[in-house]
């Protein structure tokens, strides 16, 4: 039986408080097929419990980009599980589930109840998809001027609505207990500061408690710890003063954007319980990709009645045309057109925006070209992209300490 995520939390815990281990879970952002077949596969070959943490963007009830509801989600994290005939712990997870975290909520304008209630019907099916863990997050407020910070009131009020309305599903649905986990690593209106961070531990605690949920107290606290999509270093002096305020209260300490980060041996020697990962594997799947393109470069040079599939020029053309591109331009960079930009960035923006648009048909179709392309020379090009995406997953499992960790872990 699959240990619940707060007994998992407890277990970490109590291994680095008596000295046997030192372990920080991995949490993957399952944001192509390709991906999540990776971290199955990937959980398999090491004996590890795996997190998938699927935002509304990539997961949701109106198919998300991935094109998954979390029925859809949950039932092919299973089928890699069998076909990799694992049977050790998989979590399928909610990521950044609170008002205005899905773009589309943002990009319509809706207002505060129209967007909670959408967030609301979306916990309910991650609840009936079986869901293991639920990230409430209510640190954005997009009402408010981008200079005015969310009060910490206003935080925990909207966090103990969400968590007492998946509690009530919850039991309605007969399903047994989940985990949650809380806050947010974004700067505007995250909890970043010592004092706003403590003050909404101890404010959530007491709401809680005063509502008869003392059992829903999260096993994750998201907090920002030095790194975001565009650094990559993490602060190890500030992640062990999170990791000592917060496991008193029986929490881990969660990492976002842990992609591409120098220091990744630091996460288990300063107590991170976990660290999300996602854009880095888009990356990877992008790359070997370009890598697939070059060799049908040759291969159609030496078989000319082959027609090229321009894999990568039509994936950077959907890219540019879904716009989601515009969402990572840097305050210099605000106003240009794609093509305005240096060929670095314009390469990176590709590759971080990959994954909105796999699903995108000219993608798909240009994709099914270039594999056919190359069997006739490779038997299975989807298995090398899978295979490069699972060597980066594997650097994380060794930094983190996660080979045969559930040997430990249970």
């Amino acid at each position: 039986m699959m240990k619940n995520l707060n007994d998992l939390v407890q277990t970490l815990i109590h291994l680095r408080e008596s000295g046997q281990a030192q372990i920080t879970l991995l949490a993957v952002c399952p944001n192509s097929e390709a991906v999540l077949e990776a971290a199955v596969r990937v959980a398999a070959h090491n004996n590890t419990p795996l997190l998938f943490a699927a935002t509304l963007n990539q997961v949701d009830r109106d198919g998300g980009y991935t094109g998954w509801t979390p029925a859809q989600f949950v039932s092919k994290l299973r089928a890699h599980a069998r076909r990799y005939a694992w049977e050790g712990p998989l979590y399928p997870c909610l990521d950044h589930g609170g008002p205005w975290l899905k773009d589309s909520h943002t990009l319509e304008g809706l207002p505060y109840e129209a967007t909670m209630t959408e967030v609301k019907r979306s916990l309910t099916a991650c609840l009936e998809a079986g869901y293991q863990l639920l990230h409430i997050d209510a640190t954005v407020d997009r009402s408010l001027p981008p200079d005015q910070a969310i009060t910490v009131e206003t935080v925990v009020a909207r966090t103990l609505d969400l968590i007492t309305y998946a509690e009530s599903e919850r039991r309605r649905l007969g399903l047994p207990p989940i985990a949650y986990e809380v806050g947010s690593e974004e700067v505007h209106g995250g909890l970043v500061d010592f004092a706003r961070f403590e003050d909404f531990l101890h404010n959530l605690r007491a709401g809680l408690e005063a509502r008869g949920l003392s059992h829903a107290w999260p096993c994750f606290i998201v907090a920002q710890v030095g790194t975001d999509l565009h650094t990559t270093t993490f602060d190890t002096t500030v992640a062990r003063r999170l990791y000592t305020a917060v496991a008193p209260w029986g929490s881990l300490i969660k990492g976002h954007y842990t992609d591409w980060v120098q220091n990744l041996a630091d996460y288990p020697a300063t107590g991170m319980g976990g660290a999300n990962v996602g854009p880095e594997f888009t990356a990877e799947e992008v790359l070997a990709l370009k890598d697939l393109v070059s060799k049908e470069e040759m291969l159609c040079r030496y078989r000319p009645g082959l027609i090229p599939s321009r894999f990568m020029t039509i994936l950077e053309q959907a890219v540019v045309a879904s716009g989601r591109w515009r969402k990572w331009l840097q305050p210099e960079e605000q106003g240009m057109a794609f093509h305005e930009l240096p060929a670095e960035r314009r390469a990176w923006l590709v590759q971080t925006g990959a994954r909105y648009v796999w699903n995108t048909p000219a993608v798909v179709t240009a994709r099914q070209q270039l594999y056919a392309n190359l069997m006739h020379v490779m038997p299975d090009p989807h298995a090398y992209v899978v295979e490069r995406i699972a060597r980066a997953i594997d650097k994380y499992i060794h930094a983190f300490h996660l080979f045969d960790s559930l040997t430990l872990l249970g």
